[in-house]
């Protein structure tokens, strides 16, 4: 038996019926994360989705726009930022699918999850940061520069002219 996804919607009342149409707007709780890496939106999360569901000749036209919050940390300063989503999509679910690719009507539903998951990880930010304008980290203590912009360290002696200070010295 498979699992059956949140994002799955009945369409019997829609097969076959050109012209008809009906608009819904689901909340969905995540039970996976949509996206990974720097950022995503995490399990638990609500998704709302406007929606509209047409039919038409070949199958159900889903059109709809899709609201979430992103969650994940400045790739410059660490810090945990979170990031509104809103992305649209529209697919067509038809009654029999020619190639792999093709979304379907299937047992009188459609699976929502696939194009979902498409439309929001390709809007996530693939490097977030908090502010344009981000001083980040120091890359040799690991300081958070935006709390002291003129942060700095002594100067290192290259390795090399240790000798020639030891003679300084004496």
């Amino acid at each position: 038996m498979s699992k059956i996804s949140p994002f799955t919607l009945q369409v019997h009342d829609l097969i076959k019926r050109p012209g008809v149409m009906r608009e819904l707007n689901p909340d969905v709780t995540l039970i996976e994360p949509l996206g990974e890496g720097a950022m995503s939106i995490p399990v638990g999360s609500v998704v709302e989705i406007d929606l509209r569901l047409e039919s038409v000749h070949e199958g159900v036209l889903a059109t709809g726009d899709v609201f979430a919050t992103a969650v994940g940390e400045c790739s410059r300063c660490l810090d945990e930022i979170k990031t509104p989503v809103e992305v649209d999509f529209q697919e067509l679910f038809a009654y029999s699918g020619s190639g792999e690719d093709d979304f379907t009507v299937s047992d009188d539903q459609i699976d929502l999850e696939p194009v979902i998951r498409d439309a929001v990880v390709l809007s996530l930010p693939f490097q977030p940061v908090c502010s344009p304008d981000c001083l980040g980290l120091c890359a040799e203590c690991g300081f958070k520069l935006a709390q002291d912009p003129n942060h700095v360290h002594e100067q290192q002696v290259d390795s090399r002219w240790t000798e020639l200070l030891k003679l300084k010295e004496e």
